[in-house]
């Protein structure tokens, strides 16, 4: 582990700002008034290129996808644009590389380095607090379902290039052996009763995503975290942003982690109803697909738990642990519940 790691959250923060300084020399312009966004994982600067254009800088965390990983997000992402589904533009380094890979001191091991057209709107909301209060929440989630339906239709034709490489949200990405984001029942924190409940509900999930199938109609590539903090809302319009958790996995999957930080939502139902609505009318539904709906909730709620027992000890993973085991659980049960 690099000294990096060992230091404090605003020595991290400092490193990274010159880092974001000494990044921006691989692309053309001047840049200026370099600011942090988000630093969960991946550290997001915004910029200002002297001829106004604002950017996203996103120096991503170390490990976590490889270079040819990242370089096929950011074409797919170049596809989907070019099919008429507003993401954010990719700014090609000098050269016209997608991404470069730097090295500076203040770090230790190299990283990948992107960059992105800003945006302009508001977020929805936050994962930790579900949507903002006072927002319009039929147009929210009927456009967040059609935009989902048709990422999912312009997937199932694309033709990927030769070197496409995304992970998996499949079943074994999800209940295998060594799931994507980690071996949630492996959670130190969980009692030996919510333990049994989840492997309960590990086992019956795997027939039941057997039995479900995937094909072309339920399964392919998905953005995989429209949360509410990756919505952006600009008037009439909504966009998506931050596609680094994309990857293969089910349709119904999106569906559910659109749902999942919504659950304790007293306008739950509405947001369902509409999210489902939204999608159904670009990209029908069938009974069995929203059959399923209580299955991805459960496998969603554990990926989650998988995540925080690979990050034991990190400020987010203490805040949410709590409220995170707590759902999964209940999200097992129902679905238990509905299987017998």
């Amino acid at each position: 582990m690099s000294e990096f790691h060992s230091l404090n959250h605003d020595q991290q923060v400092a490193r990274l700002h010159d880092f974001a300084r000494h990044a921006l020399e691989q692309w053309d312009g001047t840049f200026g008034d370099v600011q942090l966004v988000k630093f969960r994982e991946n550290a997001v600067f915004s910029a200002h290129r002297e001829d106004g254009q604002r950017v996203a800088l996103r120096i991503h965390r170390h490990g976590y996808h490889c270079e040819a990983a990242l370089r096929s997000e950011l074409q797919w992402m170049e596809a989907l644009a070019q099919a008429g589904i507003t993401v954010p533009q990719i700014i090609r380094a000098r050269g016209e590389r997608h991404l470069v890979e730097v090295a500076h001191a203040d770090i230790g091991e190299p990283r990948q380095v992107d960059m992105l057209a800003w945006l302009p709107g508001a977020t929805a909301g936050t994962s930790e607090n579900g949507v903002q209060a006072g927002t319009e929440i039929d147009f929210l989630y009927a456009e967040a379902g059609a935009i989902a339906a048709r990422i999912h239709l312009h997937a199932a034709q694309w033709q990927q290039p030769d070197e496409f490489v995304r992970h998996a949200w499949d079943e074994e990405g999800l209940i295998g052996n060594q799931p994507f984001w980690g071996r949630f029942w492996e959670l130190e924190q969980l009692s030996d009763e919510q333990r049994q409940l989840l492997q309960d509900a590990r086992r019956a999930a795997r027939h039941d995503l057997r039995r479900y199938g995937r094909h072309l109609d339920n399964f392919g590539m998905i953005h995989a975290d429209l949360v509410p903090e990756n919505l952006l809302i600009e008037g009439p319009q909504l966009r998506l942003i931050d596609f680094d958790d994309a990857g293969f996995g089910w349709h119904m999957f999106e569906l559910a982690t659109a749902l999942y930080f919504c659950l304790d939502d007293p306008r739950f139902e509405q947001i369902q109803a509409a999210l489902l609505a939204g999608y159904h009318a670009v990209k029908p539904l069938t009974d069995t697909d929203r059959q399923t709906l209580a299955l991805f909730l459960m496998l969603r709620g554990t990926t989650y738990l998988g995540w925080i027992h690979t990050r034991q000890g990190t400020p987010t993973a203490i805040e949410m642990a709590p409220m995170l085991i707590e759902r999964a659980c209940r999200l097992a049960r129902e679905y238990l519940q509905q299987t017998r």
